[in-house]
């Protein structure tokens, strides 16, 4: 019997609350090696071997089918599968990690609250300034998909590598698309979330390569978790 990889976080709170959620489900992991080697195996599930990743990473190696299953966030998964060949399918929304991808404009644009209006002011802002509306953001592909979704075509996308909210003060963007889970930050920057402008609401996620969804041990997995979240 091949094993099955499993990726949970490595570390910081989608850790944490990953391996107390496998606790609860009656899984416990057994480290190989020293305790905090980077491998080890699931305990109640024969034949699955857990692997220790960044989030971002875990995201990455199932989109390029390098792992089996694991938890990531749904936004870090939704950034890097595309709609035409997703490959990947989450099984369980988990409950925690929970953040939202959403639209920030300038909270002075009082005639912008909703895509539409957006929409609407990146033609007039071509027209003054001679370039088009600039989106930082680390989310391209979310952000690129939700913008054609609601037929905004009048911007370009800034790539963000820092804090995206100080973007607009910094003068690098006038619109952001980040994530956020009380909003708070975005209104310490002056920014507000469009009326429409929530892109995801995410959260930690169990996914797996649908190569692998009919896996006994999987629907096991899911099971387990889906009895208790």
């Amino acid at each position: 019997m091949r094993l099955l990889t499993l990726a949970i976080p490595s570390k910081g709170r989608l850790m944490e609350e990953t391996a107390a959620l496998l606790t609860r489900a009656g899984l416990g992991i057994e480290r190989l090696g020293a305790d905090r080697a980077y491998r080890g195996l699931l305990q109640g599930i024969e034949g699955v071997e857990v692997a220790f990743l960044p989030a971002s990473e875990i995201a990455q190696n199932l989109h390029d089918g390098k792992l089996d299953l694991g938890v990531t966030g749904q936004d870090l998964l939704g950034e890097k599968l595309t709609a035409e060949n997703p490959g990947v399918d989450i099984l369980l929304r988990l409950g925690f990690g929970r953040a939202d991808v959403v639209v920030a404009a300038p909270e002075c644009w009082l005639d912008v609250a909703t895509m539409a209006d957006l929409d609407d002011i990146s033609e007039s802002f071509y027209e003054r300034h001679g370039r088009r509306l600039r989106v930082a953001t680390k989310y391209r592909n979310l952000t690129r998909r939700f913008f054609a979704a609601r037929g905004v075509t009048g911007y370009r996308i800034v790539e963000s590598l820092g804090a995206t909210e100080g973007a607009p003060a910094a003068g690098i963007a006038e619109v952001i698309v980040d994530i956020t889970t009380t909003g708070a930050t975005l209104a310490a920057n002056n920014l507000k979330i469009l009326d429409d402008g929530v892109i995801l609401r995410s959260c930690a996620v169990l996914a797996a390569r649908a190569a692998v969804v009919a896996d006994a041990r999987v629907e096991q997995l899911r099971a387990r978790l889906a009895a208790i979240t």
